[in-house]
Order: structure tokens, then C-alpha cells, then sequence
């Protein structure tokens, strides 16, 4: 009897066991699901660490180049780009201090007339206002010409024409078109300022072509560009001249042969001239491609007489001279050249000269 109760029993144990092995391989099966889901989870989570510290170092990278990039714009403001590359095309990539280099290029000096008592009408704050706009004007002529401003001085502009794969003769034809692209854009600001009831304003220009010692000077920590010589201070002088000869435009003699300038732009001898802080005196010429017709065919038409008196002024003709230039002011009467001159000769010929006297009129 026993033995029939207890005979089951090891059948019922393989079930047990059966059963229990089968529960065991699910559960093995569901942890090594589990398990390779954590793996894939973590490499996920890893993946996408590793992806963020990926953009983090090239958000850091990208913040510096445009860092970078800033610190070169604000750089080139002060800098002007121009400068850097002159010094690369004679084979210096450094803009280190006490560099020296000499060239010949085009100078160009423009400033607004009367400018001390038009500054007394207006607060500091509308003055730099007004400078500012004034001077965003006059930066797109010069530039569109293969120019750059080498210097704000006050009111005045100091630029440079070293177009640097250009010859000698583009770089003065480039500063006599920034000359006359001034003159329209001071036009066109004037039409602005006329819109808001402001007075117009005016400028006067000079322009020399010729050696300079370019260079960098100053200390450790302080430094600047500049450019020196004779050149520069003839370009200078010739610009304070545009009102002594009620004129737009002055130009030396030799930039306009520099610039090759007969037939492409128009022009009439001004005078000799003596200018402060040089012996040699410079024959100078008024430029009035801009102007108005009927006044450009006015002074076009006297520009012969003009020239003949001048050479009868040298030669201390003064007769001569003053026939001229009354034969001048006979075909423009309202012309303040001829009736300059008259008025010199009318001095000159009272006045004790030197023996060699060269015709000039030193201006101060």
C-alpha cells in the first residue's frame, strides 16, 4: 500500500523540478533582456555624453573664433588692414614696432571749412553727432577707390592711396576720383541736412603725390601707424589753400603728371607757390570735373590767360601780367582767381624782391 501511495511521488517531483527549470529559464531569459537593455542604455547614455562634450568643445571653439574674429574687426578700426598688408608685400607679416618702409604713394587731406565756429553752435554731444555723420560719408569715397583712412585729426581726414598691385599713375588717378566722389557725397549730405533745416557744409581738399616713409611709432605699450615726409606736409599745405583760392580741389603738379591726368580729368593752373616748411616752390592746379557746367566752361576758357600772366608775373612783367589776367576776368567776371592775381600784382609790383625771386607767393 505504501509503496503504491509513494510510487507518484518522483513523478510528481519531475514536474516540480520540470516546472521550476522552466520558470528559471524565463527568468534568465528576461534578465539577460534586462541586461542588455542597461548595456544598450548605457551605452546610450554614454554615446550621448560623449556627444555633448563633443558640442560643448565645439561651441567653445566656434565662441572663440568669433571672439576672434571680433577682436580683428575692432582691431582693424584702429589698425587699418591696408597697413598690415603694405607691410606683407615687403615682406613682413609683423606689425612690430619701429618698422620703417618708404614708398611712393597719394595723399589726400580734406576738412570741412569753418568748422571752429560752426563746433560753437552745437553742444558736445551734437558735435560728435555731426562728426560722426560727416565722417561716414566721406569713408565710402575714399574706400571705393582703393583708398583707406590713415587719420581722423579734428575735423580733417588724412588718406592714403597704395593700391597694392597698382602702378604709381592708378594710385594718383584713385585719389583724384575719391577727390571728386568727396565733393558729390558733400553734395548729397548737404541735401540731407537741408531736409532737417541744418546748415550746409563745405570742404576743401588737397592732394600730393610722392616718397613717404611709412612706418610704425610709439612705446612698449603704446602704438601707432603713421607716415612721414615732405610729401605729407605738401598735401597738407595744398588743402589749406582751397580757401585762399575760393576752390574745391587742389592738386600739385606732379600728381597730375603722375596720374597722367590730360584728357581724363579737367583742371586749371592756380599759382606758384611757396608753402610753410619748404624752400622749392610748388606750381598748383584746381581740379572742376565736378562743378558746374557753365562755370567749368568759364574757367576752361581763361585758363590760358591765367597761365600767360603768371608767366609775365615771373619775369616781373607786371603790365603784362595784369593784362592777363584782366583779359581773364573780362570772359568770367565773377572769377576770384583772376581777381587774385590782380590784386598780387598790384602788391608785387610795389614791393622790393629778391634777385632770385622765382615768381612765387610764399603762403604762410
Amino acid at each position: 500500500m505504501l509503496e503504491q501511495v509513494l510510487q507518484p511521488l518522483p513523478l510528481f517531483l519531475l514536474a516540480i523540478i520540470a516546472l521550476f527549470t522552466v520558470v528559471l529559464i524565463m527568468l534568465l531569459k528576461k534578465t539577460a533582456r534586462l541586461s542588455s537593455s542597461n548595456a544598450t542604455c548605457n551605452q546610450q547614455a554614454d554615446t550621448s555624453a560623449q556627444q555633448s562634450s563633443s558640442d560643448e568643445t565645439l561651441q567653445q571653439y566656434k565662441d572663440k573664433a568669433d571672439e576672434a574674429m571680433r577682436l580683428n574687426q575692432t582691431f582693424r578700426k584702429f589698425v587699418p588692414k591696408q597697413f598690415v598688408d603694405h607691410f606683407a608685400k615687403h615682406g613682413s607679416e609683423a606689425l612690430e614696432l619701429g618698422r620703417a618702409d618708404e614708398d611712393e604713394l597719394a595723399i589726400l587731406f580734406s576738412d570741412i571749412r569753418g568748422f571752429t565756429s560752426l563746433s560753437e553752435q552745437m553742444s558736445p554731444q551734437e558735435l560728435m553727432n555731426f562728426l560722426n555723420s560727416y565722417f561716414l560719408r566721406m569713408n565710402e569715397p575714399i574706400h571705393k577707390n582703393k583708398g583707406f583712412i590713415d587719420k581722423f585729426i579734428g575735423d580733417a581726414v588724412m588718406a592714403l592711396f597704395d593700391r597694392p598691385t597698382g602702378t604709381n599713375t592708378d594710385k594718383a588717378q584713385d585719389a583724384i576720383r575719391a577727390a571728386l566722389d568727396l565733393r558729390y557725397a558733400i553734395n548729397l549730405y548737404n541735401e540731407h541736412r537741408a531736409n532737417c533745416n541744418y546748415p550746409p557744409v563745405n570742404i576743401g581738399i588737397g592732394i600730393h603725390f610722392g616718397p613717404v616713409i611709412i612706418g610704425t611709432v610709439g612705446s612698449d605699450d603704446r602704438m601707432d601707424t603713421t607716415v612721414i615726409g615732405d610729401s605729407v606736409n605738401i598735401a597738407y599745405r595744398l588743402e589749406a589753400l582751397a580757401p585762399k583760392y575760393n576752390t574745391d580741389i587742389v592738386i600739385s603738379a606732379q600728381t597730375l603728371h603722375q596720374a597722367d591726368a590730360k584728357g581724363l580729368f579737367e583742371y586749371r593752373l592756380l599759382d606758384w607757390v611757396r608753402v610753410k616748411g619748404r624752400k622749392a616752390s610748388i606750381e598748383v592746379y584746381e581740379i572742376i570735373d565736378h562743378q558746374a557746367p557753365n562755370i567749368k566752361h568759364l574757367k576752361l576758357a581763361n585758363a590760358e590767360l591765367i597761365s600767360l600772366g603768371l608767366g609775365c608775373r615771373k619775369q616781373q612783367n607786371w603790365q603784362q601780367a595784369i593784362t592777363h589776367f584782366q583779359q581773364a576776368l573780362d570772359i568770367y567776371p565773377e572769377d576770384t582767381l583772376a581777381k587774385h592775381h590782380l590784386a598780387q600784382c598790384a602788391k608785387l609790383k610795389n614791393t622790393e624782391l629778391a634777385e632770385d625771386w622765382d615768381g612765387s607767393i610764399l603762403l604762410e
